[in-house]
């Protein structure tokens, strides 16, 4: 697996991509994502080392690289405009080596139908709830369980997703997982769509707006031409390229049009420096 320092292992895997990566206390990272468990941890060359459950290590062996690397991201970033873009390319050196998950399109949606209004440590504890409370046990853990799909959640009222602390976004996920269970194949169709229907189709579920399409179609569909707009990216566009009181929408079309067909990936690059940097870093 490539190298990668400590600071981008930890935004590649907690830093808003993925809900389900814990740093453990001898900072190795836990991660769970569809059925698969395993620990990474950094040796001394810079390079990652992982361990799994026996009973799961065969599948991890062959699904960790996919899900970690599964994009070409070295031909992505000599295709994005660094060249003459001089912020672009000071991001993509503080954050060398960054990269998009390739994470299970529908544990994706849940994941960013639980993200309005919320903190990355507050959609954790609505997921580990989630899967705690609705999902089945992990095989040869002692109490990790996976997510719910969403056929299984569909057999819960609103009320008891009100208890894994969901608030408004319970009635959201209801409704989202008993339109999914009554339209089989609508996941798996909106997620082989090009990337505009794509968008249109997750819209029309409660709850997903733009950011929340682009953000489930660039880290669960590998769509890299997504462009999510959080207050992050407004906060970086207006400081770094002078597109201040310009409109999510706007500022998404920019996006794309500048970075072009990896936009996504520039995306978590500018996200993850305007995080790091961005209070003690001038334009």
């Amino acid at each position: 697996m490539p190298a990668l320092t400590p600071g981008t292992l930890a935004e590649l895997v907690d830093g808003g991509q993925a809900f389900r990566w814990q740093r453990e206390p001898d900072d190795t990272w836990l991660g769970i994502w569809a059925e698969h468990v395993v620990r990474l941890r950094m040796n001394s060359n810079g390079g990652l080392e992982w361990s799994a459950p026996e009973a799961l290590a065969a599948r991890v062996r062959t699904a960790l690289p996919l899900y970690l690397f599964g994009h070409d991201t070295a031909t992505a970033v000599d295709a994005l405009p660094w060249r003459s873009d001089t912020h672009l390319a000071r991001c993509l050196n503080a954050f060398s080596g960054l990269t998009i998950l390739r994470q299970p399109f529908g544990e994706t949606l849940l994941g960013f139908l639980c993200s309005a209004t919320k903190q990355i440590v507050q959609i954790k504890q609505m997921i580990a709830l989630l899967a705690q409370r609705h999902g089945a046990p992990l095989a040869g853990t002692n109490s990790l369980h996976r997510l719910p799909t969403w056929p299984e959640l569909a057999t819960a009222s609103e009320i008891e997703l009100r208890a894994c602390l969901l608030g408004f976004r319970a009635r959201y996920i209801h409704q989202t997982a008993q339109f999914i269970a009554a339209n089989p194949g609508w996941l798996e169709a909106t997620e082989a769509a090009p990337y505009a229907e794509a968008k249109a189709r997750l819209m029309t579920l409660p709850g997903v707006g733009a950011k929340v399409a682009d953000c489930v179609l660039l880290f669960g569909a590998g769509k890299l031409e997504a462009f999510p707009v959080d207050t992050w990216i407004i906060k970086a566009m207006a400081r770094r390229y002078a597109l201040d009181e310009w409109t999510p929408e706007q500022v998404a079309h920019f996006g794309r049009m500048h970075f072009g067909t990896f936009a996504g990936l520039a995306q978590q690059y500018l996200f993850a420096y305007e995080r790091a940097y961005g209070k003690t870093v001038s334009p």
